[in-house]
């Protein structure tokens, strides 16, 4: 996008990198990635202030053209490119056009109040005027994000002068001997008489005598010998109108090196003798201007795009290694070794020539990479599997880039790969992670739009500093941008295998679970947690048996009833992902967040959303089913035919006791048996598994002895399911909060019994009664234990770590439309109206400030530089090159006469300030209180 005179717009950069935004934005809201506000936060408020700061700092940027010297065909005409107005270093791209249909690009950056006037070479290819036709300056902020076109001042037309061609003068001609014209020259021989010095005659030929005693220049005229001087003839010369001017711009040249006098004579021009550089100067303009003019030339199309040097590429490929270096914690190693292996090759190519990969080659690679990662997760659509895919996309991009444009496009990709990660974590170390890779890409960016800096290490601290002056706008977006309270649209996000409670249970399902110490979720009750007995989490109900799993069944019948026994107790609770729709409530839950539901079952679910989640539940003792639909009663009874018929046996004996004798008879036959409750224990035959277990091996884990004693009360007539869920939780006194573990997964038994519905039996706790009263670890190992041992030093630290993790997902990663609703309403803003207005206007405060820092740092450091710096800012003039103030001050009086006795005020107490033998704090205050009240 050109930017119009004046304006500053977004480059097509900028455009690209706000779009970024906005579709990070969009996936924050929908998949509830509260880290990745803040990150898009930070990178909208560095999009804004780097065009606020090149709007301020440019506003009065003028440019002045200036031709620097003479030019010779073929070379490159020189021209300067004189600054005013521009206080502070910043990336410039200056094109330059010429009448003979060249074209010019100058980038560098460039200002500052000691910046020397910037060359710029114009080629010159033909003899003739030389205009320039247009010149356009154009500055970028440091990112190239934004751009702003200012004026330019051209230059008035050059002379190019042919090429001349080496070669001997021709010999003395008699007509030259004899030619009346042929009088007095500068030269060395007979003293003729003295004229005025004319610009190119020799210092030897002036009379310095006469000098010291006049003040006037004069030149020495001698008579040159008959013979010596030169006619450099037209007709003289052969071949094409070209080929006999540079011809004779040859023989001028070397009549000026030999300081022969000679006469040019050319169509239109009968040419006077002389010698010295002015006469061969006036010769050469002669030749230049003689028609015919040569055609300008047909010049092809200049591209508009840079070539970024090595040092711009190692530092852009350095901030994309350091953006996907997560990527090796959570995807296969081949895949690391094949993404970080084409990085590191492309990274070789720039030290050493390389062979570069062929199309073929990358597109083998892609193929490769995806089916393996199809192969790992059977998909390329989850979260896992498609971040991996875009990473090893990105290095396949990256190995076959060459402008600016690919690298600017890695740049923005490199983003999108940072704020990927929020979905496997929003952690304090994630988020310190994104906001280095942020830094270290934007100082990518950096050192692609000024080609001049020496290393990446300037835009890194150009990059830091933006973004930390970013922070307040992000946290006031943070805070006060809207949250919904729902996606925008639901898309379905697959990942790969998750820790969590299966929807199905077979032997060995829980004790796998209980080796993983990963946190399942916290629980905050606002007070004392629960006594460790009640710590039952209830999750998902399996009521179908087939002789080998118990799997969970959907009934449409009538709802069970539900009778409260207690009080209720209401607790938050913080899930982590898991992929699975449980929500895990204290039995028995009576009332779930918005969104979810509960199940005939007694199960809370919810959609599961891939990303730690916060729930409001409540919980209450209570009969469950005592009125329970008989199909799902009928259900409970039913056990494979055939399957473990010692246990069957053995159930059917106690058909005839009372259906709560049945139970206890259940529970005296496990803590009669002589039963080991381990996370190892030996394999089951896929036949009469209960039978194998309860007469064999006598060694399990909780979902064994579930699952064996749900068979027996099934056998004994009583209807029986397992519950799977959670038991217990550490209680953390540093928050007083509950950490439930995924080893804290545990199985247990509901029985129906006549007027009692369904009621829990735990035959794990008839084994190892520790299991309820303390933990799996200690249950491991000291069964009957009543309580679990004190924590070592180390716990204690890591519960300490923990507590810092909770309080950060609490006030960030758990921030979301409700706490912000609340959040509000305590200081006073309630309603969308309001929160807008709030959010606008400290927008405005935090962007005001910005911009003040932004101004201090981009200020010159000397008071005295810096108070005309706003002295130009008041009026709308800069100072020119190498202006004074009075000269400033007459020419800005000129176009504004209601300031001029101001600007004289100020003119006085500047010299007064700036040349006073010792100037104090007081002149200076002076100074700028006189600036402060021009108008």
């Amino acid at each position: 996008m050109r930017p119009a005179l004046g304006g500053v717009r977004p480059t097509p950069f900028g455009l690209w990198f706000l779009l970024l935004v906005l579709l990070t934005l969009v996936g924050c809201i929908n998949y509830s990635l509260s880290l990745g506000y803040g990150l898009t936060f930070l990178l909208l408020g560095a999009w804004m202030l780097a065009g606020l700061h090149l709007d301020r700092t440019a506003r009065l940027v003028r440019g002045t053209l200036q031709a620097a010297g003479p030019v010779t065909a073929g070379q490159a005409a020189p021209f300067t490119l004189q600054l005013a107005g521009l206080s502070t270093r910043m990336p410039l791209t200056l094109t330059v056009r010429g009448s003979q249909g060249q074209r010019v690009r100058l980038r560098q950056s460039a200002g500052g109040p000691d910046q020397p006037a910037l060359p710029v070479g114009l080629p010159a290819p033909l003899r003739g005027p030389l205009t320039v036709t247009a010149a356009r300056l154009v500055l970028s902020d440091a990112f190239g994000l934004w751009h702003v076109a200012r004026p330019v001042t051209l230059p008035g037309p050059v002379t190019v002068s042919p090429a001349p061609t080496p070669s001997a003068l021709p010999p003395a001609t008699p007509h030259a001997a004899g030619d009346g014209q042929l009088r007095h020259m500068p030269g060395p021989d007979e003293f003729a008489g003295l004229r005025p010095y004319q610009p190119g005659d020799s210092p030897r030929q002036v009379s310095w005598r006469h000098a010291a005693r006049t003040g006037q220049l004069l030149t020495r005229e001698t008579d040159a010998p008959a013979g010596q001087a030169r006619v450099l003839d037209w007709a003289d010369t052969r071949g094409p109108t070209e080929a006999r001017v540079s011809q004779l711009a040859g023989w001028v040249e070397a009549a000026r090196l030999t300081g022969t006098p000679f006469a040019l004579r050319v169509p239109g021009h009968p040419g006077a003798f002389g010698a010295g550089e002015a006469h061969a100067q006036a010769a050469r303009a002669i030749l230049a201007h003689l028609d015919p003019l040569p055609d300008p030339p047909k010049v092809a199309p200049a591209s508009t795009d840079d070539l970024p040097d090595a040092g711009a590429w190692t530092t852009t490929l350095a901030a994309l290694a350091f953006a996907l270096a997560p990527l090796v914690l959570r995807q296969p190693l081949l895949m690391s070794v094949l993404t970080f292996g084409l990085l590191g090759y492309t990274f070789a190519r720039l030290r050493r020539p390389l062979p570069a990969p062929g199309l073929a080659v990358l597109a083998g690679a892609a193929v490769l990479g995806g089916a393996y990662l199809n192969s790992v997760y059977g998909t390329l659509l989850g979260v896992d599997a498609g971040t991996a895919m875009l990473g090893l996309l990105l290095v396949l991009k990256a190995a076959e880039s060459r402008t600016g444009r690919d690298a600017r496009l890695l740049i923005l990709l490199g983003l999108f790969q940072t704020s990927t990660h929020f979905f496997a974590g929003q952690g304090p170390l994630t988020a310190l992670h994104t906001v280095l890779a942020a830094t270290a890409l934007l100082g990518a960016a950096a050192r692609l739009t000024s080609p001049d800096a020496a290393s990446g290490q300037p835009g890194l601290r150009v990059a830091g500093r933006m973004l930390a002056l970013a922070v307040p706008l992000a946290a006031l977006l943070f805070l006060l941008f809207p949250r919904p309270d729902g996606p925008l649209w639901r898309l379905p996000l697959s990942a790969a295998a998750q820790t969590g409670l299966a929807n199905e249970i077979t032997a060995g399902e829980y004790s796998a679970l209980a080796q993983n110490d990963a946190v399942a979720f916290r629980a905050d009750f606002g007070g004392t947690p629960p006594a460790p007995a009640e710590r039952y989490w209830r999750g998902p109900v399996y009521e179908a048996y087939d002789g080998v799993r118990w799997t969970q069944v959907r009934l449409n019948g009538p709802n069970p009833t539900l009778t409260r026994t207690g009080p209720a107790v209401e607790y938050t609770l913080t899930l982590e992902p898991n992929g699975t729709p449980w929500l895990p409530a204290l039995d028995t839950p009576v009332a779930v967040p918005v969104g979810a539901v509960l199940t005939t079952a007694f199960q809370a679910a919810t959609r599961p959303t891939g990303a730690r989640s916060r729930y409001r539940l409540s919980s209450a003792p209570a009969r469950r089913g005592e009125r329970e639909d008989p199909f799902r009663l009928d259900l409970n009874l039913r056990r494979p035919a055939g399957e473990s018929p010692r246990a069957a046996q053995l159930g059917a004996s106690w058909a005839a006791l009372p259906a709560p004798e049945r139970v206890q008879a259940g529970l005296a036959f496990l803590r009669q048996g002589d039963f080991t409750y381990t996370l190892t224990p030996p394999t089951l035959p896929e036949r009469d598994r209960v039978d194998a277990f309860l007469y064999g091996t006598r060694r399990g884990f909780c979902e064994h002895y579930a699952s064996a004693f749900a068979f027996l009360m099934r056998a004994a007539g009583v209807p029986a399911r397992i519950v799977g869920g959670y038991l217990g939780g550490q209680v953390n006194p540093a928050g007083n909060y509950l950490i439930v573990r995924q080893q804290d997964a545990h199985a247990w038994v509901e029985v129906w019994l006549a007027g009692q519905g369904w009621v829990r039996v735990d035959p794990t706790a008839a084994i190892a009664p520790a299991r309820v009263n303390a933990n799996v670890g200690t249950a491991l190992t000291r069964p009957q234990a009543s309580a679990a041992p004190e924590p070592t030093a180390l716990a204690r630290a890591r519960l300490g770590l923990d507590a810092l993790q909770n309080r950060w997902n609490d006030l960030v990663v758990g921030y979301d439309g409700e706490q912000q609703r609340s959040a509000l309403a305590r200081i006073g803003v309630q309603g969308a109206a309001a929160q807008v207005g709030a959010l606008a206007v400290g927008l405005v405060l935090a962007g005001a400030m910005a911009l003040f820092f932004l101004r201090r740092q981009a200020a010159p450091r000397d008071p005295m530089q810096r108070t005309l710096d706003d002295l130009a800012r008041r009026t709308g003039e800069p100072l020119g090159p190498g202006e004074t103030l009075s000269a400033y001050a007459e020419r800005v009086g000129a176009l504004r006469p209601d300031m001029r006795p101001g600007l004289w005020r100020v003119r006085d107490l500047y010299h007064a300030a700036r040349y006073a033998p010792q100037p104090g704090e007081a002149a200076l205050r002076a100074l700028r209180e006189a600036v402060r009240k021009l108008r």
